[in-house]
């Protein structure tokens, strides 16, 4: 069995397929993928406002909604989620009230993220539940990905004027 920082090295690379997902459809790269107790896939998200229109559809709700309907239930006792960039406030509370054991995340966030960068929701956090979080895995290759997106946009854009 790997070691967890092996296993999160790991399935950081499941996340990072639904990031490059996300490009796809025009949206930002972020990518999440939520795993039972066991490490198996069970909730997949590649962020998806633009391609549904929806401000809600960040990669870890749309990871959440995923492993909910999976198990006919809201309460994901004992997941871990695993996401490309550090959650934003919103998506650290659904992630808090859904009740995912474990959050592991790439490249931090210092403008919105809600684990440790502008904000520690999980770590201030008066709710029993209780949720342990580990940042910076692969977070180079996370950072760049969204990197390379901004700065194709950007180039797009003043391309087009």
């Amino acid at each position: 069995m790997p070691t967890p920082e092996a296993a999160h090295v790991e399935w950081m690379t499941l996340a990072l397929e639904q990031a490059r997902l996300a490009i796809t459809t025009d949206d930002v790269p972020v990518g999440a993928v939520l795993l039972d107790e066991a490490g198996t896939p069970v909730g997949f998200g590649p962020n998806r406002r633009v391609a549904d229109g929806d401000p809600l559809a960040h990669a870890e709700i749309v990871a959440i909604r995923s492993a909910a309907r999976q198990f006919g239930h809201y309460r994901l006792d004992g997941c871990t989620m695993v996401v490309t960039l550090e959650p934003c406030l919103m998506c650290a509370g659904a992630i808090m009230q859904s009740r995912v054991s474990h959050l592991v995340f790439g490249a931090w966030d210092p403008k919105a993220g809600a684990c440790g960068s502008a904000w520690d929701v999980v770590a201030h956090n008066p709710s029993p539940h209780r949720l342990d979080a580990v940042g910076g895995i692969r977070e180079q290759e996370c950072a760049q990905l969204l990197t390379d997106f901004f700065r194709a946009r950007r180039k797009n854009v003043s391309a087009s004027d």
